[in-house]
């Protein structure tokens, strides 16, 4: 009896001591949720783009030829050229579309070549003598072909403000010019050519996907001058000018567009939450 109780007794307590033991093999952690980790951006690649716009053209002016007639040594009336200028000229506004390609060097660096067509700009101007005031109308459109480099400047909230620089040509096109006063209406053909341009871009970009930007921009573009009219005779009898040219055109505009990257990359991706699983509080 004496040795069934000490047996009962040493069964109890070896039950007591190993009751903690087996619960901590039972337990197990919670799987808990990790703070948000930010995804890692991969910057550059190529992208296109489509822009449209609006733009308004400040004329710089327009030197051109006359003929005077003279009497030579025989008594023959000989025109003999002379350069006047016009007395003002202005271009209203018009639209502008284009599209171009580029690529992304780095997260602050970018490139792209642009091809935008300028829609027709009306000419209204002015030009006189001393018998007669004339008013000139005419019609300038272009093309506006330019390599361009932009500095992003960091991103805030999905909008990445830039700077930018262009440089290029443009085909430069005036329809027929009219030089009309009372009962004359003479009509000289527009000139057409290539000229150096350059541009300065500042605007920002709004992270729409991770793909797609949306680009809001101002750009100030500046084309040499060139040929603007040929030679034409007078209707009204007299001699006639031409040709004319003039001196360039600076360009204020404002634009809008979509640029979509072939390869992603965009800093507007939402953070991404994974699950972590801790390490064990015990270990055998």
């Amino acid at each position: 009896m004496f040795y069934f109780k000490r047996a009962a007794l040493g069964a109890a307590m070896a039950t007591a001591l190993a009751a903690p033991a087996l619960a901590a093999d039972l337990y197990e952690p919670p799987i808990e949720q990790a703070p948000p980790v930010a995804q890692d951006v991969q910057y550059g690649g190529w992208y296109i783009r489509g822009d449209a716009g609006y733009h308004k053209s400040d004329f710089r002016g327009a030197d051109y030829i006359t003929y005077g007639a003279v009497n030579n040594c025989c008594g023959v009336a000989v025109p003999v050229p002379g350069t006047k200028s016009f007395d003002f000229g202005k271009l209203k506004g018009a639209f502008s579309a284009g599209g171009g390609v580029g690529y992304k060097i780095n997260r602050y660096f970018r490139t792209d070549l642009t091809l935008d067509y300028w829609a027709k700009s009306k000419f209204t101007g002015q030009t006189s003598d001393a018998t007669t005031v004339s008013v000139d109308t005419s019609n300038f459109s272009a093309l506006l072909l330019l390599a361009n480099a932009y500095v992003d400047l960091g991103t805030w909230n999905r909008i990445t403000p830039y700077v930018g620089a262009g440089i290029g040509g443009a085909h430069v096109k005036w329809d027929d010019l009219h030089n009309s006063f009372p009962g004359v209406d003479d009509r000289h053909n527009g000139g057409k050519e290539w000229r150096f341009a350059y541009a300065l871009m500042a605007g920002a970009s709004y992270c729409l996907t991770d793909k797609l930007d949306l680009d809001v921009g101002y750009r100030f573009s500046h084309i040499n001058g060139g040929k603007m009219f040929s030679y034409a005779d007078s209707s009204a009898g007299g001699p006639g000018a031409g040709p004319g040219f003039d001196r360039g055109m600076n360009t204020h505009e404002v634009r809008g567009g979509l640029r979509y990257s072939l390869s992603g990359g965009n800093d507007c991706s939402q953070p991404e939450t994974v699950a972590y699983e801790p390490e064990p509080l015990y270990t055998k």
